[in-house]
């Protein structure tokens, strides 16, 4: 019996080329799944029909299409959303955020299908191998994982004519040889020109920042408990709501990255990403998080925010660590319950007002005019307190010297018993001068 494998389909080269790769070189039943998260956002039946009948000239036994875009704007979306993810700080997870939503559906027809493999069209040098991979043996170590493209030694080029070869139809030249990956939350493309750092972007590489509007817009995003739930007053599901975010300010050309990365398998790549509603999404949640969060709370939750981008990028979804961030980053999303304000312009998409029912942010104690109701006389305590540790430390042990931490020029600085006796200590450490910093307001060292 032909050993049969369930491929990872997106309709693109690589995956067209390794329906007709695994038949011809590993004897395999080939079944292609396609999943739908959000791309090709303008397509219509017809376009999933193409991808389909693309699967299938190839040589695919079957090719199914399954449409995730739902769980994907709940389960992977708004997750990242919660997390304020952005990798090295810029870049929103695009690609990465769907390929466990892709390695779900993998396994579960793996299982249906009684495969003893499942397969993908990553290449060596990306991270998309990684996150399959990790993904596939993390749900189902007992499958294994088949990656035709390290193994084939195709260029790029030599797909074009082995597509062609086959008569496998396809849409992408050798005049125009990007790789693109689109999902609800972005677009990213790679290949061609763009390859050389020092190169701009062709426009024609992008679709959705293609600037069509001009006359100023603002936009009223609603949240509860950190899921993004309406545009101006709707109500939305969270995909049809990416979406739209998407087309209105993408109109406006906002949302383009252009930016060098650290691949997981230890390689700079100049990635190009399209990320409109994804980057307006992420400014918003975070600009109400600012008005909602208790300060530690806020705090914390940045320093663990880029942990778990870290962690997703690397292909580690389905793990104990992001599992468990996952539920302190839940937890932090109680409170956070409001309305956002955006405003678009061309080229630029900004927080303009932002509200919210349990808002932190107190008027009488902010503000200075008559409203104001903060205790000023308690701020000199508060003030001294706060300092007395780093009053202590100056007055025993610190040497004073023209320019902090440096001696005095054509000096040596001093040496550690020079220091012990610069701030000498009485037996008595309340009467001792270097003690009685406070003595004019009566409070002593202790």
């Amino acid at each position: 019996m032909a050993k049969r494998v369930v491929l990872a389909y997106s309709g693109g080269l690589d995956t067209s080329v390794a329906v007709r790769w695994l038949i011809e070189n590993e004897g395999a039943e080939v079944i292609a799944v396609a999943v739908d998260v959000g791309q090709n956002a303008d397509a219509d039946e017809a376009d999933w029909d193409a991808i389909r009948e693309r699967a299938l000239a190839a040589g695919a036994l079957e090719a199914t299409v399954v449409d995730a875009r739902r769980e994907m704007a709940q389960d992977f979306c708004v997750p990242a959303l919660m997390a304020n993810a952005k990798y090295e700080g810029k870049y929103p997870l695009v690609s990465a955020l769907s390929r466990p939503v892709i390695v779900r559906h993998l396994v579960a027809e793996a299982r249906r299908h009684d495969a003893h493999a499942v397969a993908h069209g990553c290449t060596g040098k990306g991270n998309d191998q990684v996150r399959f991979e990790v993904g596939t043996r993390a749900l189902a170590p007992d499958l294994e994982v088949l990656a035709p493209a390290r193994v084939w030694g195709l260029t790029r080029a030599d797909c074009i004519e082995y597509a062609a070869t086959w008569g496998i139809p396809l849409s992408v030249t050798k005049e125009k040889p990007y790789s693109i990956d689109e999902n609800l939350w972005g677009k990213a493309i790679e290949c061609g020109v763009i390859e050389d750092p020092w190169n701009q972007p062709p426009e024609d590489v992008y679709t959705m920042t293609r600037q069509t509007a001009t006359e100023p817009v603002e936009i009223v995003v609603g949240f509860e408990s950190g899921v993004p739930v309406s545009l101006d007053g709707r109500l939305l599901d969270a995909d049809v709501l990416i979406a739209e975010l998407n087309q209105v300010t993408g109109a406006y050309g906002f949302g383009r990255l252009d930016m060098v990365e650290n691949r997981r398998v230890g390689i700079k790549s100049r990635e190009t990403y399209e990320c409109p509603g994804a980057l307006a999404l992420l400014m918003a949640h975070a600009d109400l998080e600012d008005l909602t969060l208790e300060r530690d709370l806020h705090h914390e939750k940045a320093r663990l925010e880029p942990r778990w981008s870290e962690l997703v990028y690397d292909g580690l979804w389905f793990s104990p660590l992001k599992q468990a961030l996952d539920a302190f980053f839940l937890e932090s999303q109680t409170y956070v319950t409001g309305e956002v304000r955006l405003r678009c312009e061309p080229g630029k998409c900004f927080v303009v007002g932002r509200r919210s029912p349990v808002s932190l942010y107190d008027y009488g104690l902010a503000t200075y005019d008559a409203a104001d109701t903060f205790r000023h006389q308690d701020a000199a305590g508060f003030v001294r307190l706060w300092g007395q540790g780093v009053a202590t430390w100056s007055a025993r042990q610190q040497v004073p010297s023209k320019s902090p931490g440096s001696a005095a020029p054509g000096s040596a600085a001093p040496d550690s018993a020079t220091r012990l006796s610069a701030a000498p200590v009485s037996a008595d450490p309340v009467s001792a001068t270097p003690g009685s910093a406070d003595s004019e307001s009566g409070i002593g060292s202790s």
